[in-house]
C-alpha cells in the first residue's frame, strides 16, 4: 500500500526547471540533427522515436515510483517526439501553425478537464495511482507538441524572431512565480502554466543557437549543442539519482 502512495513524479525545484528546459532544448535540437543532418527524414525519425518513446514508457511506469533516469528519459523522449510530431504535420502534411496551435490547445484543455472529473485534482504532488501517471504523460506530450507549434508560431509565422520569443516565454514563466508567491494565483495553476511555457521556451533557445545568422540564429553547431546540453542533462539527473538513493537509505 506504501508503495502505491508514492509520488511517481520529480518534486519541484531549481534542478527540475533546468532539466526540463534543457531537455525541451535537446528535444528540438535532437529532432532536426536526427532527422535533417543524420538524414532520417521527418516520417522515418517520428515512428522510429516514437517507438523508443512507448518503450520508454513503459519502463517508467513500471517503477511505481518517480525514478530519475526513467522519468527524465521520458522527458528527453516526449519532448523529441513532440517536435516531431509538430513538424511532420506542418512540413510533411501542410497543416497551418494556428491551426495546430487550437487543436492542441483544446487537447490539452480536453485532457485536464478529464483528468481533473476524475481524480478531483491537478497538483503533480499527488501523482500516485495508474490514472493520474497516464492523465500526466498525455499532458507532457501535448504540452510539447503545442509548445513547440506557439514557439514557431510567435518566432517565424509572426516574425517576432527567436531572442525576442525567449524573451516573451520566459517573462511568461517569470510571471507565473510571481503570481504564485503574490498568491493570485494558486501552485497548480501556477506550476502548469510554467511547464507548458518551458517548451517554447526551449524551442525558441534550440532555434537561436543553431539557426543561421541570417534567419535570426547565432549558426552554433546542432552537434555541439546537442554534446552540451545532453551532458548537462546526464550530470544533472546522475546527481539526482544518487540523491534519491541516499534519501531511500535514510528512510529505511
Amino acid at each position: 500500500m506504501k508503495k502505491e502512495l508514492l509520488n511517481r513524479v520529480a518534486e519541484l525545484g531549481i534542478l527540475f526547471w533546468v532539466i526540463k528546459i534543457f531537455s525541451t532544448t535537446v528535444g528540438e535540437t535532437a529532432a532536426d540533427y536526427i532527422a535533417v543532418n543524420l538524414n532520417f527524414g521527418l516520417p522515418t525519425t517520428t515512428i522510429l522515436m516514437g517507438v523508443i518513446t512507448i518503450i520508454v514508457v513503459i519502463w517508467n511506469f513500471r517503477q511505481k515510483k518517480y525514478y530519475p533516469p526513467a522519468y527524465w528519459l521520458l522527458i528527453v523522449m516526449m519532448s523529441i517526439e513532440g517536435t516531431l510530431i509538430t513538424d511532420y504535420l506542418v512540413d510533411n502534411l501542410g497543416v497551418s501553425l494556428l491551426i495546430l496551435d487550437v487543436v492542441f490547445t483544446i487537447a490539452m484543455a480536453v485532457v485536464f478537464y478529464l483528468w481533473y472529473a476524475k481524480e478531483e485534482t491537478l497538483s503533480i504532488h499527488s501523482i500516485n495511482n495508474n490514472a493520474r501517471e497516464r492523465f500526466y504523460w498525455i499532458i507532457v506530450l501535448t504540452t510539447f507538441a503545442l509548445g513547440t507549434g506557439v514557439g514557431d508560431t510567435v518566432s517565424e509565422y509572426l516574425n517576432v524572431g527567436y531572442l525576442y520569443s525567449l524573451v516573451i516565454f520566459g517573462s511568461i514563466f517569470i510571471l507565473a512565480g510571481i503570481l504564485y508567491y503574490t498568491k493570485i494565483i494558486s501552485a497548480v495553476l501556477a506550476f502548469w502554466i510554467a511547464f507548458i511555457v518551458t517548451r517554447p521556451i526551449g524551442a525558441s533557445l534550440g532555434d537561436l543557437f543553431i539557426q543561421a545568422p541570417k534567419d535570426g540564429g547565432l549558426g552554433i553547431s546542432i552537434t555541439i549543442i546537442n554534446i552540451i546540453f545532453f551532458a548537462v542533462i546526464i550530470a544533472c539527473v546522475v546527481y539526482l539519482t544518487f540523491n534519491s538513493h541516499k534519501k531511500e537509505k535514510i528512510v529505511a
